[in-house]
């Protein structure tokens, strides 16, 4: 059995991205790692406090199956075209010196041996700042460890230049950042490797969004965009959620897509 570290930039994503994933891989007997990179740092409550925040990780990260979960201790970077200035005590993960929090995820990789890190594609998926930072600073780590095989979480672009008007309404809905031209984000569908059917673990993965409980009571448009989700039929969930893209480097891409990690 394998060790898996799934990095991402803020809790929740590890649900929205590798949900199913992270759930399959626990049931198979794989040792499952979650490092989130920023936590907390906007505005005022529960939102901005990392203690919340973290705590909803940990029970989002038992309903997934894994086993630790570790913050590499920046703040969110948030959205749009400020970026405000550093939290005390904390440096926006926008912000992070490239070497030091590669450092300081490689550090997590070499204790707990893993043989395989999840992060993101070139684009962050989404375009956001802080999840092109984790793509940025997983890439910079994989070379400091050495010996990981790496994974990039990813969405066909194809799939999000055909959803794009229902995308641009989501993010007028959810109030998230999302890039006007879905060219740019994402992967082409012929150089994606893997394409992980994870629809019997919809209702791990609604359960794991459900956790995150700020996120979903919060007034306003995101709050309402996840408790639509949660409230879904868990068939429904797994026929709008019930798959997960990787790009592996190196390897050629499908399809035939690879079903599994590792």
């Amino acid at each position: 059995m394998a060790t898996i570290l799934a990095f991402h930039a803020h809790p929740d994503d590890e649900v929205l991205f590798t949900g199913g994933t992270l759930a399959r891989l626990a049931a198979g007997g794989h040792r499952v790692v979650i490092v989130v990179a920023a936590v907390g740092g906007l505005g005022q409550g529960v939102n901005a406090d990392p203690r919340t925040r973290l705590a909803e990780l940990e029970a989002s990260a038992a309903r997934l199956g894994a086993a630790r979960v570790a913050h590499l201790g920046y703040a969110d970077s948030g959205h749009g075209p400020v970026l405000y200035p550093d939290p005390p005590r904390q440096v926006r993960f926008a912000r992070a010196d490239l070497d030091e929090a590669a450092a300081r995820l490689a550090a997590v990789i070499a204790e707990e041996h893993a043989e395989v890190l999840l992060s993101y594609d070139p684009s962050g998926i989404s375009g956001h700042r802080d999840h092109v930072r984790v793509h940025q600073v997983g890439a910079r780590a994989a070379e400091l460890a050495g010996s990981v095989r790496v994974l990039e979480a990813t969405a066909p672009r194809e799939r999000l230049s055909v959803l794009a008007p229902l995308a641009r309404a989501l993010r007028r809905l959810a109030g998230r950042n999302q890039p006007d031209d879905f060219r740019l984000v994402g992967t082409p569908r012929a150089a994606i490797t893997h394409r992980i059917d994870v629809r019997r673990f919809a209702a791990d993965k609604q359960a794991a969004l459900a956790a995150h409980r700020s996120q979903v009571g919060r007034r306003g448009r995101s709050g309402w965009l996840f408790r639509l989700l949660i409230a879904l039929p868990a068939p429904l969930f797994g026929l709008l959620a019930g798959r997960e893209w990787f790009t592996e480097p190196g390897l050629p891409p499908g399809p035939p897509y690879r079903r599994d990690i590792p």
